[in-house]
């Protein structure tokens, strides 16, 4: 399949893109941030994404969704990254969208996905417990208790968990941390006696929650897919993710590229514009080259998704690995190529560098995937 975006993808990422440029540039972040906002992104906007049809990209068609694939939640996402737009498009149109399509029952995809596709409705998954993405180390526990369950247990990095209307919970219902088998998905409201959500700012100013369950008691019906049988469900939505923020990343890139570009054009030095000098312009060229390949990698990754789910975890590695790899130089050349003022808050490209830290922890960094493809090799 051609590396190229169709023409009805194109014409997707240019109504994303004046969309976001217009609502939510990065003044927009900045704002956000500076006033405290206790939502951390603008409802006004998510209902304009709605409007626009994006908050139900992937949702079916019965359910008032586009039924569309992962190629096109990408070039999304891909455009989020050019102005770090704060939103829980990854978290509920994204992440939590392929979890109730790929294993919520009937009812469950009836009771919640229409309110996606409609903005009205936000949801996000609960899956690591500590500092670094282990998603076989779950030890938040399950048990059966009467027709349903009791959930005890920890969350960290809950993306948009503060303002989600509801929880895709991993849990344990039996084997060991470590293992695969015996992980169950719960799907939770947050209002629920014995929920604890404390909002954790992240250090690029987006959204994320930590989430204590105390004898959280839900229903057998709450169940997602099979009891232990969640990791499979678990692995095929993390990818997902996984995709998603690597497109981000590959929009991040990019516009770092391009506004230092423009800053070596303009700023001079011992008489001379900057982008004279050859080592710049050796390393300029060496990031553009890293981004074009990494968006080959990602667009490849998505492809695979949306034709080949089952089989897209190698691919899926790859991307999110060199995602994360070339979004660090992109920032870390943007910041060293702008000089001192690189280095200041009231400078743009900083949040850019942010934004990619994050990014990297999220779903698994460069190394966790790197790791991902050796034991998947056999070393």
């Amino acid at each position: 399949m051609p590396l190229v975006l169709t023409e009805e993808q194109s014409m997707l990422r240019d109504s994303a893109r004046g969309l976001i440029s217009d609502k939510a540039p990065i003044a927009h972040l900045r704002q956000l941030r500076d006033s405290n906002d206790a939502t951390g992104f603008s409802r006004a906007v998510w209902k304009s994404f709605a409007e626009m049809g994006f908050s139900g990209l992937l949702v079916p068609e019965q359910f008032g969704g586009s039924g569309l694939g992962c190629v096109e939640a990408g070039v999304i996402m891909e455009e989020i990254g050019r102005t770090l737009m704060p939103s829980p498009f990854l978290s509920t149109a994204v992440v939590a969208t392929s979890a109730l399509s790929g294993g919520g029952s009937a009812a469950q995809q009836a009771q919640y996905l229409p309110g996606i596709a409609d903005g009205s409705l936000l949801a996000t998954l609960a899956v690591d417990e500590g500092a670094k993405h282990r998603p076989s180390e779950v030890a938040t526990q399950a048990v059966r208790s009467g027709n349903g369950f009791k959930l005890t247990g920890a969350k960290a990095l809950v993306v948009d968990g503060h303002v989600a209307d509801l929880l895709i919970v991993v849990a344990r219902t039996g084997g060991r941390a470590g293992e695969r088998e015996g992980l169950t998905l719960f799907l939770v409201d947050p209002k629920t006696s014995g929920v604890a959500i404390e909002r954790t700012v992240m250090v690029d100013a987006h959204n994320a929650a930590r989430v204590i369950f105390d004898n959280v008691e839900v229903s057998a019906d709450a169940v997602l897919g099979e009891v232990d049988q969640g990791g499979g469900l678990l692995e095929g939505v993390l990818n997902v993710g996984r995709a998603a923020v690597a497109s981000e990343m590959v929009g991040l890139s990019e516009e770092v590229f391009g506004r230092t570009v423009t800053y070596l054009k303009e700023r001079k030095q011992f008489g001379k514009l900057i982008g004279e000098f050859q080592a710049l312009q050796h390393r300029a060229a060496q990031l553009y080259i890293d981004i074009e390949i990494t968006r080959a990698t990602v667009l490849k990754a998505l492809q695979t998704l949306d034709h080949d789910r089952d089989n897209a975890a190698t691919a899926v590695a790859v991307a999110k690995a060199r995602a994360g790899t070339t979004a660090t130089l992109a920032v870390q050349e943007g910041v060293q190529m702008h000089g001192g003022m690189g280095m200041t808050d009231q400078f743009d490209i900083g949040l850019f560098m942010k934004r990619a830290r994050v990014c990297q922890e999220l779903f698994g960094d460069s190394n966790f995937h790197a790791d991902q493809l050796a034991r998947g090799k056999g070393y």
